[in-house]
C-alpha cells in the first residue's frame, strides 16, 4: 500500500469519528422516553409561543404536543386539550401558560394526567373565575391597552406587548408575538372551574418576577395555596420565549417524578 492511499485511509477514518462523535453527542438523550408533555397556551397567544421549549423537552426523550386554543371559553379550550391528551399513550405532564393555567386545572382531573406545570398562570380553586380572583384589587395598567372586536374578542395593543407582556424580549421578537397574537373571549375571565385538579395531581409552578400580566406576588400565593414546587425567575410573562430552558426545566422536573 503506497504512501498516499495510507494518507487517504487515515483522513477518511479520523473523519468517521469526528462525525459519528458529533452525531452521538447531538443525538437526544430518551432517558424520559414513554412520557408526554402536553403544553397550553394563554391568552393573546397559540401553541407557538411553546417553540422554544419543545426542542429541549423532546431532546430528553418526552413526546410533546401543543394544543392549539380556540380561546372562545374555559368549556372548548379544555375540550381541545381534552382532545390532546386522550391522544397520548402513557402518562402526561400538562403545562399551562397565564389562561392556560385556568385550562389544565379544569382539564387536568384526566386519569393520564400525572402532574401539572404552571408557568405564570393562574391556579384557580373549585367554583373560581379569573374575575373572582381579581376581585377588589385595582386593575393592571395594561388593562388600558386592551382592544375588544365587534365579537367580544381581545387583543393586547402592540405597545402593551412591547411594554406589559414580553418587555424581555429584543423588540422585534416582541412585536412578532404582537402580530401573531390569538384573540381572547373576554367572557372567559368569568368561567368558573368545577373541579381544581392541582387538590389531586402534585404541580409545578414557574413564578415569574418581572411578570406585569400576572402579579408576581399573587403567582407567589397560587403556587403556595396548590401546594406546588416553586421555581423564580426573573422575567416577563413570556418566560417560555425569554428564558425557555428555566421552563423546561421545571417541566422535565415534573416528568422526572410520573410515572
Amino acid at each position: 500500500m503506497n504512501s498516499l492511499l495510507k494518507k487517504c485511509l487515515a483522513s477518511a477514518l479520523l473523519l468517521g469519528g469526528l462525525f459519528a462523535g458529533s452525531a452521538a453527542h447531538a443525538a437526544p438523550t430518551e432517558d424520559l422516553k414513554g412520557r408526554n408533555v402536553v403544553l397550553v397556551h394563554g391568552a393573546f397567544a397559540d401553541g407557538s409561543s411553546w417553540d422554544k421549549v419543545i426542542p429541549l423537552l423532546e431532546a430528553r426523550g418526552l413526546h410533546v404536543v401543543s394544543v392549539q386554543n380556540p380561546l372562545s371559553s374555559l368549556a372548548d379550550d379544555a375540550a381541545a386539550t381534552k382532545r390532546v391528551i386522550d391522544q397520548q399513550t402513557g402518562p402526561v405532564v400538562l403545562v399551562g401558560h397565564s389562561w392556560g393555567g385556568v385550562v389544565i386545572t379544569q382539564a387536568g382531573n384526566d386519569d393520564k394526567v400525572k402532574a401539572l406545570v404552571y408557568v405564570a398562570a393562574f391556579a384557580p380553586d373549585n367554583g373560581q373565575s379569573i374575575n373572582d380572583m381579581l376581585k377588589g384589587k385595582p386593575a393592571p395598567v395594561w388593562a388600558g391597552e386592551l382592544r375588544k372586536d365587534s365579537a367580544g374578542f381581545l387583543t393586547l395593543s402592540t405597545n402593551g406587548i412591547l411594554h406589559d407582556f414580553a418587555q424581555d424580549l429584543p423588540p422585534a421578537e416582541a412585536r412578532l408575538v404582537a402580530d401573531t397574537q390569538g384573540p381572547w373571549f373576554a367572557g372567559c375571565t368569568d368561567d368558573k372551574v368545577t373541579d381544581a385538579a392541582w387538590h389531586s395531581k402534585p404541580s409545578w409552578f414557574v413564578v415569574t418576577k418581572a411578570d406585569r400580566m400576572i402579579d408576581p406576588q399573587a403567582q407567589q400565593a397560587m403556587a403556595s395555596q396548590i401546594r406546588a414546587t416553586a421555581i423564580d425567575v426573573n422575567a416577563s410573562h413570556v418566560v417560555m420565549l425569554s428564558q425557555p430552558r428555566v421552563v423546561a426545566d421545571a417541566i422535565i422536573a415534573a416528568a422526572k417524578k410520573v410515572q
